[in-house]
């Protein structure tokens, strides 16, 4: 609100004013009344003042000043007949200086003798005429006047200022200021005389005018607060509620309230004591000055009054109670008075300043003052009942609003939660709650707020935990169950309660939970027991509408709730099955139905283990489970929601003390429950594999009888193939995700037998359904094995050794003692049989490798228990070849049973041989048919591929195979044959290395074989089969020679594509999005495993030599025992994952033919899954959690192993790969630079840092030229560039610990020292690795290491070195023959002229179809780093880094100056040499200066080119932005050399030069720069920093004003002052103010006299005193307020202008005087110079009017100034609280200093 709109009642004082001062003087302050011009005596009394005058000059010491005093006072006497001061000005001026406190009181005594002689010569008219020249120095010396003066100053005032009555309007502010002082103290001498002359003062104009100005002085001036008060609580009266005060106080109440306002915010508490003590007294509350006031400033009044309890003071707090609660007795008045009066405007103003923070107090503020207020429970508690949910609603916003609010809000929070008298707390938030349920808004905030308390403040409270949380559960549940279903918002509202119910159930203990809550105490309300709603709306006493109930129900929390609950889900249930809805509705009705069983799910948790007391519900246990079960069926709910169910069904199951109970024990509610749990065991479904398995376990637990066992056999045995192979992959999943602890094979015997059957049927669509149950679900052979062997050997065969003599042969032999079922027994064995012939060489590795007594089937145990105790280490083959297969093959029912046991028998034996066949032999075909047979495979498997057959496929595959491997064979020869037979075998027994033959037949491959396998592997819906195809690959690739190369290459890239997809496709389930439907993802952790099985193999076989070379094998297997699925013909899928050929085997004869693009490929397809695929810290996975982890897990686990097989075969060649990702990884993601999972993974891959740092400095060794031909190492990546790898080499070293640097130190240090001898003149080698030898230093200076002599001069020595190559760069620019050079360039050296590979350009085309995966980005080409600003980018890095650690590395003073010398040199002098803006330089540059300037050592080098810049006299043509950059430098320059400022003082010279041909003109301009110099010089430094130069500052300025009369040297005078007046604190210019009083009103008073012509050199000057002017009326300084009156209107009339108000102020006078000047064409004033006056939308800050006003072109230009200034200023006190924007201030400072052109 502004002073203008503040309210007015009333009419101005009558009072007749007499014409202005200065027009009854008829000229200026200075002139000569024209009656007195041509008097000779005059003229003689003039002469003998200025005599006297000129006397001042050689005063230097007090007593001077008495005799200076003594003559003028004489030669004043002596011409008493004129009543004229002759040179008036000056007089004034010096009685001014010669009142300064300093001095002694004669001195004072005199120079008031000379006042009062004056003033009786002036007399009244004469005074009131020239009252600012002799007020200036009267008004501020009161203060400081002794005890024995003051008598003296007082006199003067009652004898000649009192006189003038109401000439003394202008200057009553001023005057009020000045007497304020004498009533300090109360009881002091002059206490009541001051009072009394104050009583005479406000008499003069009117008490209302007086009371203005005293609002005025209270507002602008703190030190005068206690005494204004004093004053006030003596003459203020007391008002009655209905009086009208304005006739006393004055019109403007808005005023008076911000002065009390200030009073209450003042420091002092005294200051505040005594504002409250007036409240009380005359202010109250009820009253018509606060009641008739405008609503914003009632506000500032309580805002204000309010601030006093954060002091925590007794005696402030109590006097604030009184105001607010009234003056009546007892409490209940006292709370009557404070509802009707107070209650309203401190709730909305605190609520108004917690919603709208004022930017000046903490934001924590209006919450303090709330606790604060708590404490007087008769204000605490209506306003908690008001304010509390609005002060909790601004917090949580303020909170929310960003982090930079601190932890101080948050404390207060918890504070005002703890404070707030919870009773009252919990009732409002209840009933915000209950009406927000109800209105059907669609979004709950009572809810979402009563969460956030929870979370945010809430901490272990017995009173909210057992009484308030139990009555808001009952209620907000008791709610629910009335709520409509119709829309979304009221299902909104819905899922918005359950979400509150779940946090609240959190919160209440167990014991709160079962017994009725209440106050301990409090009666019981008999209608309360019928309604958890009724009886919370009872306990709070909220006043409500709602039906009483028509049937009692208990109000215990946990049974109340739990039949809401268990309602809710039948009623949720119901809807969804009538599944009327739309979709939007349908999705939240079951979002309803997942939270409401989340709640129960909590609920039944809650449930007390140790109680024994039922808990009795109103529920039907068989309703709910079908109504639920029925809906689950529907399929159309999630599996979350499933989940849940199931979960909280068990729960309830096993707690038993819920009734009427209920057991889930029966085959009708397990069968449906089971049904749904398989149906999200099919491939869409893997995120929730994990959990279903999980859950299907704990049914089976749970079930007494096999209930799990006959649903899954009942779903096996779907007679429709595309229904048994979803029930078979279902029971595959489960089958493959329980642990072996669980024996599936023994509770699951039935679905494992089922699925087993398949093996050997005729049907080839379950045949093929039964295989890849077998290849990607069976986890291990053992799991079949053990109930099989468990029947086999059944206790009721029994066997006797038996001896057949035939033809004299005794042949051992066993008989069957009696029958048994042999029909099962062969069918067991036929089921064997088909597992045998699966499993081939894995089931034999297994049954081979693994004792029997490793079994966890102890039942098995047992029954081979004679075995075993006879072979102890009898492994699963032994068993079943030695024990099982030759038993049966040699046993013979006895003669008696042969005719019904022998067909059995003979089906037995039969079985037994193929099973021991299937394990012992194999067989071979002619070449000619092979051929032949190849083609039409392969034909054939393409076929079937794109006619999606898949049943034929992997018969085909085994074929093609046994094909392929019997043509080789065959071609090489029976003698071939039979050394092959025993040869070298890896880890699968496959022979991975043949003999070296003389000459073979090339076997090649089939021209239609690479497209039909790379076909196979990436069609979708082959997905079933990858696993067959993979095998296949791996197995069949090797077999080819000459021919390998054009087959691997095109595969490695399908295989690369296809790990890219899968990475997509995990990638895009794993996304943190709100989803309400399943996530459908197919890609399993296993799919990944067979990916990067096969891309290991591949990328091996493509690097291997084809002179006869195959790759030997490492004796490390790395993958022995990972138990993956059972591979093709019996292979596991790992067989292939051994290691390739060691790099260390190097043959130099042979040159490699490969251009390593398939190993490129994989390591970035492998980069990438190694940087996505890691578990997130703060994932927001819900029940896909389990799988994804695992997939993640195992995923990256393999990544890393094929990543550390590639890197022992091909170290450098991997390492660079990896650079080159990373390299790209960057460049799309600059922020990934510190976090890059590169760093990781070759720390992992590479032995040490030391390794990995050797193999880096290798690779930049041959690719620089010069150092290139030292390496015999050949460049494996040519797209990989120099300075790349010197980039990550940085990063890399950054990361290293102290004790690692120190180990690749000497290897760093032999590389820059080769590069360092190489380098004649910069490259951008030298500033790589400077960057890189920064790091590496840093880090090693940590350590001890650096007390070696050695070490640290090799440090120093090389880092000295690089840095002076590298600040060359700037001279290296103008050749620019390496910014230019081209790539094929840069190879040049190495000898490799060959064209850039293709490898970019290629994988961009097999990445157009996977635009959306999460591979790394391919450029085309290469990417240089550097490029032409180059130069930019080593000085910025020499700024930042390299300066900085100069002092750390180069310990030597010498070195340190030497490398400063350099930069000097080379940078900073060639950036400051021609500038015309000798201050404009580059950031990079200014940023060098500022960092040496930080160096103490380096001063030397850095303060020539500084001073020269400083020096120069295009200096300040620069900007002002620039100038600010300069500050510190100009601020060390002054601080290093404290000669500086001396020498700098000295050049400011008075005396004309003596020389005769000086250009006087320059030598003003020279002048005029000294000054402005001066003034930047203390504006960049801080406050009173350059206090001790102050006198002579001092004395310059003023011999300047005295001597100089030229206008562009005062100009720079004014604008030094204003520098003065930011940098210095206001006492210590106190001795400044006679001068610069006089010279302003002298500048003013001759404007006023003679306005000068437009274009006039004066404008200049009259311009900077205005500015000058502007800047004190911004900082209203104390000592300037006393002084303002002369220049603007500082009291109530400069808004309320009184009838026939003439202006006294000299800026008014100007305003009238240069406005009525005829304007010229052209020359309308400026709008530059017109500012607004603020608003008070935000308490604006004050600032300059004229701050961006920089010339005038006619004096009129400044008429807005003039004109506004007064009104401006009483604005800007009315409103801004004396709050100065000093960032506007310097802004403006550095613009005037700095032209900028």
């Amino acid at each position: 609100m502004s002073a203008a709109s503040s309210p007015r009642v009333g009419n101005p004082e009558p009072h007749r004013r007499p014409p202005p001062w200065y027009a009854l003087r008829g000229g200026d302050g200075t002139s000569t009344s024209p009656g007195y011009a041509s008097d000779p005596k005059f003229k003689k009394y003039t002469q003998q003042v200025e005599k006297c005058l000129n006397s001042f000059e050689s005063v230097h010491e007090w007593a001077d000043f008495i005799s200076f005093l003594k003559q003028l006072l004489k030669t004043l006497q002596l011409y008493q007949q004129f009543k004229e001061i002759p040179r008036k000005l000056v007089v004034a001026k010096r009685l001014s200086q010669c009142l300064n406190p300093a001095l002694p009181n004669g001195v004072h005594q005199r120079a008031l003798d000379v006042y009062s002689h004056i003033f009786a010569v002036l007399g009244s008219e004469g005074l009131q005429r020239d009252l600012a020249l002799w007020s200036s120095g009267l008004f501020p010396f009161f203060e400081y006047a002794s005890t024995a003066v003051k008598p003296t100053v007082l006199n003067l005032f009652d004898t000649h200022y009192l006189p003038l009555q109401a000439g003394l309007r202008p200057v009553l502010k001023s005057f009020i200021l000045a007497l304020l002082p004498g009533l300090e103290e109360e009881t002091g001498e002059y206490f009541d005389k001051v009072l009394a002359l104050l009583d005479r003062l406000s008499g003069t104009i009117s008490h209302s005018f007086f009371f203005q100005n005293i609002w005025l002085v209270m507002l602008t001036t703190p030190p005068a607060r206690g005494t204004a008060l004093t004053y006030l609580s003596r003459r203020l009266p007391p008002f009655k509620p209905d009086e009208d005060i304005t006739p006393i106080v004055g019109d403007d109440i808005g005023l008076m309230i911000r002065a009390f306002s200030a009073a209450l915010e003042d420091d002092d508490l005294l200051v505040r004591r005594a504002a409250l003590d007036i409240l009380l007294q005359s202010l109250r509350i009820d009253g018509s000055a606060v009641t008739r006031a405008q609503a914003d400033d009632r506000a500032i009044l309580m805002r204000a009054a309010t601030s006093v309890v954060l002091r925590r003071d007794l005696a402030l707090n109590r006097r604030l109670y009184t105001w607010l609660l009234g003056p009546g007795e007892g409490a209940q008045v006292q709370m009557e008075y404070y509802k009707a009066h107070s209650l309203e405007l401190l709730r909305s103003t605190l609520r108004s300043e917690m919603f709208n923070p004022s930017p000046e107090y903490s934001q924590s503020r209006p919450f303090k003052i709330f606790i604060s207020l708590l404490d007087k429970y008769e204000i605490g508690l209506p306003l908690t009942e008001v304010l509390v949910y609005d002060a909790f609603k601004s917090l949580r916003n303020l909170l929310e609003s960003g982090p930079d609010t601190g932890e101080d809000l948050s404390m207060t929070g918890s504070t005002l939660y703890e404070a707030v008298e919870p009773h009252a707390l919990w009732s409002r938030l209840l009933s915000v709650v209950l009406s927000d349920l109800r209105s059907k808004r669609g979004h709950s905030e009572g809810c979402s707020m009563v969460k956030y308390l929870l979370q945010s403040f809430h901490t272990h409270d017995e009173e909210i935990e057992f009484v308030h949380l139990p009555v808001v559960l009952n209620a907000v549940s008791g709610l629910l169950s009335t709520l409509p279903w119709d829309d979304a918002s009221s299902l909104s509202t819905i899922l918005d309660a359950l979400s509150l119910l779940q946090e609240v159930l959190k919160r209440i203990p167990d014991g709160a939970l079962k017994s009725r809550p209440g106050a301990p105490g409090q009666e019981r309300v008999s209608t309360s027991d019928g309604d958890g709603i009724v009886y919370a709306y009872e306990f709070y006493g909220i006043k409500s509408d709602v039906p009483q109930p028509s049937e009692k129900r208990s109000i215990v929390p946990f049974i109340l709730t739990f039949e809401d609950v268990i309602a809710l889900n039948g009623t949720a249930a119901k809807v969804l099955l009538e599944n009327e809805a739309g979709q939007e509705l349908s999705r939240i009705q079951r979002d309803i139905l997942l939270l409401s069983l989340s709640v129960l799910d909590v609920l039944v948790d809650r449930e007390d283990e140790g109680s024994d007391v039922p808990a009795v519900a109103n529920w039907e246990p068989s309703t709910w489970l079908s109504t639920t079960l029925d809906c689950l069926n529907q399929r159309n709910v999630a599996f979350v929601t499933v989940d849940r169910f199931i979960t909280a069904a068990i729960k309830i199951h096993h707690n038993g003390r819920v009734e009427p109970s209920f057991e889930i024990d029966r085959r009708s509610y397990i069968t449906p429950m089971v049904t749904v749990l398989l149906r999200y065991l099919r491939p869409a479904y893997s995120a929730y594999h994990m959990r279903a398995v999980n859950l299907i376990w704990a049914l089976e637990r749970l079930s007494k009888q096999p209930h799990v066992e006959a649903v899954i056999s009942q779903s096996l045995s779907a007679r429709q193939p595309a229904e048994l192979q979803d029930a078979c992959e279902a029971f595959g999943v489960l089958w493959r995700l329980t642990e072996d602890s669980a024996l599936p094979g023994v509770h699951l015997n039935v679905p494992m037998m089922t699925v087993l059957e398949t093996l050997r049927t005729d049907d080839p669509k379950l045949k093929r359904i039964g295989e890849t149950w077998m290849r990607c679900s069976l986890k291990s052979y053992l799991r079949v094995l053990d109930p099989i062997l468990f029947d086999l050997f059944d206790p009721t065969i029994r066997y006797n050794p038996s001896t057949t003599e035939l033809n004299g042969k005794q042949l051992q032999g066993f008989t069957y003692e009696r029958p048994f079922d042999q029909r099962y027994i062969n069918y067991l064995l036929e089921t064997l049989l088909s597992v045998v012939r699966f499993g081939g060489q894995g089931f034999s590795k297994i049954a081979r490798s693994t004792p029997i007594s490793r079994s966890l089937y102890g039942t098995l145990l047992e029954r081979l228990q004679s075995i075993s105790a006879a072979f102890p280490d009898a492994t699963y083959m032994d068993i079943i070849v030695s024990q099982l297969l030759m038993r049966f093959l040699q046993s013979e029912p006895k003669s008696s049973l042969a005719p019904t046991m022998q067909p059995f028998n003979i089906v037995a034996q039969n079985l037994s041989v193929e099973l021991l066949q299937a394990l012992v032999a194999r067989g071979e075909v002619d070449l000619v048919t092979l051929q032949s047979l190849e083609s039409a495979v392969v034909q054939k498997l393409y076929f079937c591929v794109h006619t999606g057959r898949l049943d034929l496929q992997n018969k085909l595959l085994h074929l093609l195979h046994s094909v392929i491997s019997a043509s080789i064979s065959g071609r090489e020869g029976r003698g071939h044959a039979a050394a092959a037979a025993q040869p070298e075998r890896g880890a699968d027994g496959i022979s991975l290395q043949e003999a070296p033959t003389t000459r073979r037949e090339s076997h090649t491959a089939h021209p239609l074989l690479v497209q039909t396998l790379m076909d196979g592997i990436s069609t979708p819906g082959n997905r079933s089969l990858l696993q067959h195809w993979l095998d296949f690959v791996m197995m069949t690739v090797p077999l080819f020679k000459e021919s390998r190369k054009a087959v691997v290459s095109p595969l490695s890239d399908c295989v690369c594509r296809q790990l890219r997809l899968a990475l997509a496709e995990i990638l895009d389930a794993s996304t943190d999005i709100p989803r309400s439907n399943d996530i459908v993802s197919y890609t399993t952790d296993a799919d990944f495993l067979m990916l990067l099985t096969a891309l290991e193999r591949l990328t091996l076989l493509s690097m291997t030599r084809i002179a006869g070379e195959q790759p030997q094998e490492e004796e490390t297997q790395t993958d022995r025992n990972a138990p993956e699925s059972s591979g093709l013909l019996g292979y596991v899928s790992n067989v292939f994952s051994s290691d390739g050929p060691s790099s260390a085997v190097e043959d130099s004869s042979l040159a490699r033919t490969s251009d390593y693009r398939c190993l490129h490929n994989a390591v970035r397809v492998l980069y990438a899954m190694w940087d996505k695929l890691v578990v997130p810290q703060d994932s927001h996975w819900a029940s896909e959690e389990e799988s994804l982890t695992l997939i993640y897990t195992r995923a990256r686990s393999r990544t890393r192993r094929v990543l550390e097989h590639l890197f022992r075969a091909h170290s450098s060649e991997v390492l660079e790969a990896i650079v080159d990702c990373w390299h790209d990884q960057v460049l799309a993601r600059p922020d990934s630079t510190e976090t890059s999972a590169a760093y990781d993974l070759v720390d992992i891959l590479s032995a040490s840092a030391q390794n990995a740092v050797h193999m880096l400095c290798e690779s930049i060794s041959c690719r620089t030229p010069g150092l290139s031909e030292r390496t015999k190492k050949p460049v494996a990546l040519l797209d990989l560039l120099d300075m790349t790898l010197f980039d990550f080499l940085e990063q890399y070293m950054k990361r290293l610990e102290g004790p690692l640097a120190l180990q690749v130190w000497n290897r760093f240090l032999q590389l820059a020292k080769d590069l360092l001898a190489t380098l004649r003149d910069f490259r951008p080698q030298a500033f790589a690795a400077l960057k890189c030898f920064t790091v590496l230093a840093d880090k090693v200076s940590q350590t001890t290491a650096l007390d070696d002599r050695r070490l640290r001069k090799d440090l120093q020595d090389t880092y000295s070195k690089l840095l002076d190559i590298c600040v060359l760069s700037g001279r290296s620019v103008e050749s620019g023959s390496w910014i230019r050079r081209s790539q094929r360039d840069t190879l040049a050296p190495n000898g490799r002229d060959s064209p850039t590979p293709t490898l970019r350009a290629s994988d961009s085309k097999v990445d157009e179809k996977n635009a959306s995966t999460t591979s790394l980005p391919l450029a085309d080409g290469s990417r240089p780093l550097y490029s032409g600003d180059i130069a930019q980018q080593v000085n910025a890095y020499i700024a930042s880094d390299a300066l900085p650690s100069l002092r750390k590395f180069l310990v030597d003073s010498d070195k340190i100056l030497a490398a400063c010398n350099q930069i000097v040199y080379n940078i900073v002098n060639p950036a400051l040499k021609g500038k015309a803006r000798p201050l404009d330089l580059e950031d990079d540059i200014i940023s060098i200066i500022r960092e040496m300037a930080r160096i103490h050592v380096a001063m030397k080098a850095w303060r020539a080119p500084v001073a020269e810049s400083f020096n120069d006299n295009r200096c300040f043509n620069s900007t002002a932005e620039a100038g600010e950059k300069w500050t510190p430098m100009i601020k060390s320059l002054f601080d290093t050399d404290k000669t500086a400022l001396p020498e700098l003082l000295g050049k400011i010279t008075t005396a004309p030069s003596a020389n005769i041909f000086t250009n006087r003109e320059y030598e003003m301009l020279l002048r005029s720069l000294n000054l402005r110099r001066l003034a930047y010089v203390i504006l960049s430094a801080e406050k009173n920093h350059f206090l001790v130069h102050l006198p002579s500052i001092q004395e310059k300025l003023v011999d300047t004003l005295r001597n100089v009369s030229a206008p562009i040297v005062q100009s720079e005078v004014y604008l030094c002052v204003r520098v003065l007046l930011c940098r210095l604190s206001p006492h210590n210019l106190s001795s400044f103010w006679p001068v610069v009083l006089t010279e302003l009103y002298r500048i003013f008073e001759q404007v006023l006299e003679n306005p000068p012509s437009d274009g006039s050199e004066e404008l200049g000057l009259i311009l900077s005193a205005c500015k000058l002017l502007d800047l004190l009326l911004v900082l209203q300084t104390e000592e300037f307020q006393i002084h303002q009156w002369i220049f603007i209107t500082d009291t109530v009339d400069a808004v309320y202008r009184p009838e026939e108000w003439f202006p006294a102020a000299l800026l008014d006078r100007l305003a009238e005087v240069i406005g009525a000047l005829p304007a010229t064409e052209g020359n309308a004033p400026r709008s530059g110079a017109q500012v607004q006056t603020p608003s008070t939308a935000n308490k604006p800050m004050r600032r300059p009017l004229l701050h961006s006003l920089r010339q005038i072109d006619s004096i009129r230009d400044l008429v807005p100034f003039f004109s506004t200034a007064s009104i401006a200023s009483y604005e800007s006190v009315y409103q801004s609280g004396g709050l100065v924007d000093w960032q506007v201030v310097e802004r403006s400072l550095l613009q005037d200093l700095f032209e900028g052109r």
